[in-house]
């Protein structure tokens, strides 16, 4: 099961500790929850929200924890599980989370910049008052946050982006963006995994697979990886 979120242009960043209020739990059909926190998203709610699935996914009868933006969705087997039970053991757990959780991967980028690969890296450069090369180095420069996936399978919403590269998305979607695109949406940079319709301003391509059903971990990516962008070639 998926569960997709609205699409987010923000994500805040800063290592702020998170004011604890109690979660809202609500059920999702008669073998769900979605337990939700108190904005605003940062890195520090993100980390909790992860900590907390790490615990989720090794309770009695659940079949599935999804991370999102500020909230977690526990999938169950209403047969055997108690609902209310599950709801007391995600407000204990969200209480005690660690929100100073890092345990995710580091996972490097290869990306082509420019060219046909990265239409929009002028337009880019021209509305942000940068250079085409100035705005791959600010790019490949900052550490990134998977804070979790979503809009399409192994799509991963990335906190982290300097905010002189913030560009709105294209007034007219494409209707194909090419598999492995890497564009601004906003205040987001993000990378396609597949290939699809999309807003977002287009810098380079990365040759990676960002999604596989085959592997055994399909997404390459996952919430609390750090992601950094690296140059394997430009065209302007």
């Amino acid at each position: 099961m998926t569960f997709f979120s609205k699409q987010v242009d923000a994500i805040d960043t800063p290592t702020q500790p998170v004011v604890l209020t109690q979660p809202t739990l609500l059920p999702l059909g008669d073998n769900a929850l979605v337990c939700t926190f108190a904005p605003p998203a940062t890195l520090a709610t993100q980390a909790r929200v992860w900590s907390v699935a790490r615990l989720a996914r090794a309770w009695p009868h659940v079949t599935e924890v999804v991370p999102g933006m500020n909230n977690l969705t526990l999938v169950f087997d209403p047969l055997l599980a108690d609902a209310d039970g599950l709801s007391a053991l995600l407000t204990s757990a969200w209480l005690s989370a660690d929100e100073n959780d890092a345990s995710g991967n580091i996972v490097e980028i290869p990306v082509h910049y420019g060219g046909a690969d990265g239409p929009d890296l002028e337009l880019v450069a021209r509305h942000t008052g940068l250079t085409p090369e100035q705005v791959i180095a600010r790019h490949t420069a900052a550490d990134y946050v998977v804070f979790f996936l979503g809009f399409q399978p192994g799509f991963a919403y990335l906190g982290g982006l300097d905010p002189s590269l913030a560009t709105p998305r294209r007034a007219e979607p494409r209707l194909a963006v090419p598999i492995g695109s890497v564009g601004i949406g906003g205040e987001q940079t993000g990378i396609y995994p597949a290939e699809s319709p999309g807003g977002w301003q287009l810098l380079g391509r990365t040759p990676l697979k960002l999604f596989d059903p085959a592997r055994t971990a399909p997404s390459l990516l996952a919430p609390g990886d750090r992601v950094r962008f690296t140059v394997a070639g430009v065209k302007t």
